[in-house]
């Protein structure tokens, strides 16, 4: 039995298991994600630089990243970027599981990636929030 992978980003953690099998059940089409892009906006592109000065806010930090384990992952294994809209904010990409293989395909020069998308409600079915529990986004006020 292999552990439960999980997704930690701020006060959210998203389930990979929950994720996967919710595509299982809900089969879609595959997207291709542009690496470049990503892998910038990841902090991916100077995760290797020896005199960085600035620190990511969404990408791995570089003592903890396995450079080794990202060079054998499998390319061809779709990414699951989810989708996050906030009290009523136009919806943002976020990549949630894929870092290694955003990584080694950055590397390698290879120029997309296969990605499958999840929804606004797909997302929050798989996202926890550190405080408030399963599912929920927001602090939201009492019934009266």
């Amino acid at each position: 039995m292999t552990a439960p992978q999980w997704f930690h980003f701020g006060p959210w953690t998203f389930s990979i298991d929950a994720a996967d099998a919710l595509i299982a059940a809900r089969p879609r089409g595959i997207q291709r994600i542009d690496v470049a892009t990503w892998a910038e906006a990841y902090g991916l592109t100077h995760l290797d630089e020896h005199d960085r000065r600035g620190v990511s806010l969404i990408g791995p930090a570089s003592d903890s990243f396995n450079r080794a384990y990202a060079m054998t992952t499998d390319l061809a294994e779709p990414v699951i970027v989810a989708t996050i809209a906030l009290n009523g904010q136009t919806p943002v990409p976020l990549l949630i599981d894929g870092t290694h293989r955003l990584y080694r395909a950055w590397r390698e020069g290879v120029a997309e990636l296969p990605a499958y998308l999840l929804t606004v409600d797909e997302t929050r079915q798989v996202q926890h929030h550190a405080l408030l529990g399963p599912g929920r986004t927001r602090i939201t006020p009492p019934p009266h």
